[in-house]
């Protein structure tokens, strides 16, 4: 298998990622890689990095003679100003006592209020592990919800909220609820994938909002893993009678431009042209609707194929282009996200783990995280925690919660996926 072979050499994390907690492969890998290598940039990082991007309407602050805040402090002040002057009704017309000054779910994927603990040293973004996980750089594994700073950034915005600075709909409102009020111009600071997709007419308006230092002068974001590598699209049994050639046929689905015709679909109908560096270039919906009567993705999905293949954030330079927001979605990460990270490492989202580990996973992890969510969101409203409550939470998360049970299975695992890709 000379394409899989070539690909497990060059990308080690891909070999530890389908690597049995007895040193095996069983399956060969499947996954997509969509980073920053893929615009050219020196180092690739997934466009799951930094899932919330910040946003602040700017034309607000300017008719109040605000600079964009660099604090949570001065966005406190911001959203304070904006409340008073109720600049939905007094900017846009809209009713009044309509402004509502910062709107967000609540630990929601793209959408969640999760960016602005950055400046209390953490982003516990919801996750594909378990949330509130994260690796420090030394290499061991903590939750951010038992710690100091996730207590003090409770009661900082407990604060928020009671000043009515914080919609009082965060803890219950979908998505589309939340695009509703942007698009309507009732939000002044919000969080999404694309700030003109969130904010809709006015989107002209508003400026990313950078993360925020915190009381104490520093921020730490906490950064993401992309997509998880996985190896159960294939396995051969002890039926096949020539396990040889059947993985002869399938290394041909790990070559370039084979595998994104699998993904996609095939040249002359998916992919339709090449540009001037040899690229090809996907249909439009314009082109898809006219030859087809669907959309581009209706046409992705009727020919996509299941099945192990991988794509590399590299394709996207050598093979096929990537598609338009997505490189504007990657460049924003790149050049202005990034630099405020201080420390890419990150929890492998594709660890292995034993039979024995997946039983504690199965029987603490849905307990663990719905009552550290569930607290996490008395406490924002309520206030808190005092001293009683934090002690009795972290009793509560020790010992029906199998905390440290959990701590020992992800510490585990990722020594053995560490081991796996360093012996390579």
């Amino acid at each position: 298998m000379p394409n899989l072979y070539k690909i497990l050499e060059e990308n080690p994390d891909i070999r530890s990622a389908i690597t049995m907690s007895d040193g095996c492969i069983y399956g060969l890998p499947s996954g997509e890689k969509m980073g920053t290598a893929g615009i050219g940039a020196k180092d690739d990082y997934s466009i799951y990095t930094i899932p919330q991007f910040s946003m602040i309407n700017k034309a607000w602050l300017d008719e109040l003679g605000l600079e964009v805040p660099k604090t949570l402090d001065e966005l406190h002040e911001a959203l304070k100003a904006f409340k008073e002057n109720d600049m939905s009704a007094t900017y846009y017309g809209n009713d009044k006592g309509s402004t509502i000054p910062m709107s967000t779910g609540l630990d929601q994927w793209c959408w969640g209020q999760n960016i602005f603990y950055a400046g209390f040293g953490f982003t516990n973004w919801p996750n594909d592990v378990i949330n509130d996980l994260v690796l420090n750089p030394d290499g061991k594994v903590e939750f951010v919800c038992a710690s100091d700073n996730y207590r003090k950034a409770m009661t900082y915005f407990h604060d928020w909220y009671k000043e009515g600075l914080m919609d009082v709909e965060m803890f219950s409102q979908s998505d589309t609820q939340l695009i509703s009020k942007c698009s309507q111009g009732y939000v002044g600071v919000s969080t999404w994938w694309y700030i003109e997709e969130l904010m809709g007419e006015y989107a002209k308006d508003y400026v990313f909002l950078p993360v925020l230092d915190g009381p104490d002068g520093t921020h730490n974001v906490t950064v993401r893993t992309g997509g998880a590598t996985v190896s159960g699209n294939l396995s051969i049994t002890s039926a096949c009678k020539s396990p040889a050639n059947l993985l002869k046929f399938f290394d041909q689905w790990y070559a370039p431009e084979n595998v994104m015709q699998l993904q996609y679909g095939p040249i002359g109908t998916y992919f339709v042209e090449q540009d001037e560096n040899g690229l090809w270039k996907s249909i439009s919906d314009d082109e898809a609707k006219e030859k087809f009567g669907k959309t581009a993705g209706e046409v992705k999905g009727e020919c996509e194929v299941y099945g192990p293949k991988l794509i590399l954030s590299d394709y996207y330079r050598t093979t096929f282009k990537m598609e338009d927001r997505a490189i504007e979605r990657l460049t924003d990460l790149n050049d202005f996200w990034m630099p405020y990270v201080d420390s890419a490492v990150t929890y492998p989202v594709d660890c292995v783990y034993t039979e024995d580990e997946l039983d504690v996973i199965d029987r603490y992890k849905a307990d663990f995280e719905s009552s550290v969510s569930e607290q996490e969101g008395l406490w924002l409203k309520n206030g808190g925690p005092s001293d009683a409550e934090w002690k009795s939470y972290l009793s509560k998360l020790n010992d029906k919660c199998g905390m440290q049970e959990l701590l020992k299975v992800y510490q585990e695992a990722y020594e053995r996926y560490m081991a796996a890709k360093e012996a390579e």
